[in-house]
């Protein structure tokens, strides 16, 4: 069974950090690509940021040079390490899993970011 577990959100002031962690199993993790995605109320799903099985990194241009993320795929964990956080960086976020040029796509239940004074 494939399963994709964020921890990590939360409220936070305007210029705050937060630190996503996303544990990932059953899945031979390496061989995958995986990624943060949001969604705010009354938008579409975005990507945020995501990174291959090669380690070839992807932000969307909102969060370039104040998002990173990272892979370990001995611990089978993707973070994002999200600093200078504004009011529109508030939505779910979503931990997701791809294995490139097939269907099996996988996500985790979601975690609230929240960034408010």
């Amino acid at each position: 069974q494939v399963q994709l577990v964020e921890s990590g959100g939360g409220l936070v002031q305007p210029g705050g950090s937060l630190r996503l962690s996303c544990v990932v199993s059953g899945i031979s993790f390496s061989i995958y690509g995986v990624g943060w995605y949001r969604q705010a109320p009354g938008k579409q799903r975005e990507m945020v940021a995501a990174i291959t099985r090669g380690g070839t990194v992807n932000y969307a241009d909102s969060v370039k040079g104040r998002f990173t993320i990272s892979r370990d795929n001995d611990k089978n964990t993707v973070d994002l390490q999200m600093n200078s956080l504004k009011p529109e960086d508030t939505a779910v976020y979503y931990c997701n899993a791809y294995l490139a040029t097939t269907p099996r796509n996988y996500w985790g239940q979601g975690t609230q970011v929240t960034v408010s004074s």
